[in-house]
């Protein structure tokens, strides 16, 4: 009777593991996943023209006519424009453009405004088909989702001086486009002495580089603020992960890294920061922009939110200290803007001894690796993703480079689980010793216990050993979780066979007889039940290796911890169904080397391995089952 209530009691538990983590992850991840699908499904039908004010236009600094006060404030937004929502192409068709043509950037720069307002990555997809759409950053303004970088000059309190804004027509000199190897050169004449020049520059990556110029034919000095802002309108989707950070970011000096989230921002509406040293920007899980300034410069650096109409905006700018343009004198600002994917490589990374350089090193950025969030546990999950990327570009696939990782952990930990399972192996020695406790006090469970411990303390067995292999994995685990979730390296990234993304969950389901059959279980029965049966090729193989695995050990001596380690294989295998292939692969791959691993040490510690024999017990009828059925 006892022990059918274990049973009992560890089904209930399981189930209701089961269901706690298909409501609070499962089903709301897949949610997340088809209203983003659903999103750009929309984004690629044409847009249809929409009532006049209803999309924010574009963000100047300090309103429609910039005023700061004694300390000038840059980048609120102005007020909606007139136009109506167009679609992506009509609005840059709309303005006279410089063409970008760069390895990994394309698109264009707006003469109106003199904004970096178009910029798609053509070296990445939205899907996994090469032919699908490139990844689109900046739109310009009186799209659906407005996203820019501007640049320019903020007056000084009350004055009346003619500064280039938001409609202002700039003349590019020449008609080349911007390439590496060709930086356009823009003018503008303000009619009462003042000459504006912008010279911008792009690398064979993700860096834009502005230099702006101003000269004085006037009759007075003319003070100006050099400003900076990156722009974005609307809300954006996110990925809803509290281990990753999307929304306004920076590295302000020594305020070090500041994050604040679309929500948190949206409660703070403003904070301002005044520092030396800083960049800051917004960033998406693999995308973001980011105004580098010299690292030497003054800064009043802000992030805010408004609301312009029914339109949230966000943005981050800053405000460098004043320069006085003197008569026949002349004034300049440099400004950078990093607006790509963010490639560890490319960003860069700190750490002790190894790492990339990338414009971290190049710049001399002050921690611009944190634009990547390798998390509070970064000492682990920066080596974690140098190994892949060693091994990738060694071998050419990041499947193979999660088993090698896995392999070489394993290694490096050998000593350690080397004690753990050779503890293991003498707790299976002493189970006939053990069995003789329960026969010799049947009815006394503390006298048990205090026998129990003295055979351990005799053979010099640890009996909580047995989980050091386990925790060991929990760090690694979460740690190839982070590489696998954040970095843009591992994103499509295709393994062999059917995984065609290490970093989606694997696409077949067991269901539907792994895509043999046209049958998707979440279109017919939603995602709350759906979701139980995406149950792919990798989830079950990992299922029997931590199965197989669990075999080789001794039976715990109570019933309830019995039954629920028989089964914690199966409670994985659904859960893990929805994590990234790679890292269900890596589990998989980790349980099959312990079986070798374990198996080695029990045999060197004069220990039967008995793997095949408890496979056989698992199948084979109990006696109370054989008993009924020779009554019959």
């Amino acid at each position: 009777m006892t022990d059918n209530r274990n049973t009992i009691l560890a089904v209930i538990l399981s189930g209701l593991v089961l269901i706690a983590w298909q409501y609070f992850y499962n089903v709301p991840q897949m949610e997340k996943q088809r209203v983003e699908a659903q999103k750009q499904a929309e984004l690629q039908k044409p847009t249809q023209p929409a009532t006049p004010g209803t999309t924010p236009g574009a963000a100047t600094p300090g309103g429609t006519t910039p005023q700061p006060s004694t300390t000038p404030a840059a980048g609120t937004p102005a007020a909606p424009s007139s136009g109506a929502v167009m679609s992506r192409e009509a609005a840059i068709a709309a303005t006279p453009r410089i063409k970008i043509e760069s390895p990994k950037v394309s698109g264009s720069i707006s003469l109106k405004g003199a904004r970096i307002d178009d910029v798609a990555l053509t070296q990445y997809r939205e899907t996994v088909d090469p032919k699908s759409p490139a990844i689109v950053l900046f739109s310009p303004s009186q799209t659906a989702s407005p996203y820019y970088a501007e640049f320019g000059w903020v007056p000084a309190a009350g004055s009346q001086i003619r500064l280039p804004d938001q409609n202002t027509v700039w003349t590019q000199e020449g008609s080349n486009p911007l390439t590496p190897s060709s930086p356009v050169v823009l003018k503008y004449d303000n009619g009462e002495g003042l000459t504006f020049k912008r010279t911008i520059a792009i690398d064979d990556r993700y860096l834009f580089t502005v230099k702006d110029e101003v000269s004085n034919i006037g009759n007075t000095p003319a003070t100006l603020y050099p400003y900076a802002l990156i722009s974005r309108h609307g809300a954006p989707h996110v990925s809803g992960y509290y281990i990753l950070h999307e929304g306004l970011i920076g590295y302000l000096g020594d305020k070090g890294l500041q994050e604040y989230g679309y929500s948190k921002i949206d409660e703070a509406k403003q904070v301002e920061f005044n520092v030396t040293d800083g960049w800051l920007g917004i960033t998406d899980k693999y995308w973001a922009s980011a105004l580098l300034p010299d690292t030497t410069a003054k800064l009043k650096a802000r992030f805010s939110s408004n609301l312009v109409g029914k339109t949230r905006t966000y943005q981050t700018d800053y405000l460098q200290e004043p320069q006085t343009i003197p008569i026949g004198g002349t004034g300049s600002s440099n400004a950078r803007l990093f607006a790509g994917a963010k490639e560890a490589g490319v960003v860069g990374i700190n750490f002790p001894l190894v790492g990339l350089g990338g414009y971290n090193k190049q710049l001399g950025l002050n921690h611009f690796d944190l634009l990547i969030d390798w998390g509070w546990f970064y000492f682990i999950t920066k080596p974690m993703f140098l190994a892949l990327d060693w091994f990738f570009h060694l071998f050419g696939n990041f499947g193979i480079a999660i088993l090698m990782v896995t392999l070489l952990v394993k290694l490096i930990f050998f000593p350690l689980a080397n004690k753990s399972y050779a503890s293991m192996a003498k707790m299976k020695s002493v189970q006939p010793q053990l069995a003789a406790l329960k026969e010799r006090y049947p009815d006394d469970k503390v006298k048990q216990q205090q026998e129990m411990m003295e055979i351990y303390k005799k053979e010099k067995i640890n009996p909580v050993a047995g989980c050091l292999p386990v925790l060991l994995q929990i760090p690694v685990f979460f740690a190839l979780y982070k590489v696998l979730f954040v970095t843009i390296e591992m994103r499509h990234a295709p393994f062999y066979g059917w995984i065609k993304d290490l970093s989606a969950p694997d696409p077949t389901t067991i269901f539907n007889l792994f895509g043999l059959i046209p049958f998707d279980p979440v279109a017919v029965f939603g995602p709350a039940v759906g979701a139980y049966l995406m149950l792919g090729i990798w989830p079950i193989v990992m299922g029997i290796t931590m199965w197989v695995q669990m075999k080789l050990n001794p039976a715990p001596p109570d019933p309830t911890q019995k039954m629920i380690f028989d089964w914690m294989p199966l409670i994985f295998t659904f859960m893990l169904a929805s994590f990234p292939a790679g890292l269900v692969i890596y589990w998989a791959w980790n349980n099959l080397l312990s079986v070798i691993q374990q198996s080695y040490i029990m045999r060197k510690n004069g220990v039967k391995v008995e793997l095949l024999d408890n496979l056989k017990a698992t199948f084979a009828k109990k006696p109370a089952e054989a008993k009924a059925e020779s009554k019959t």
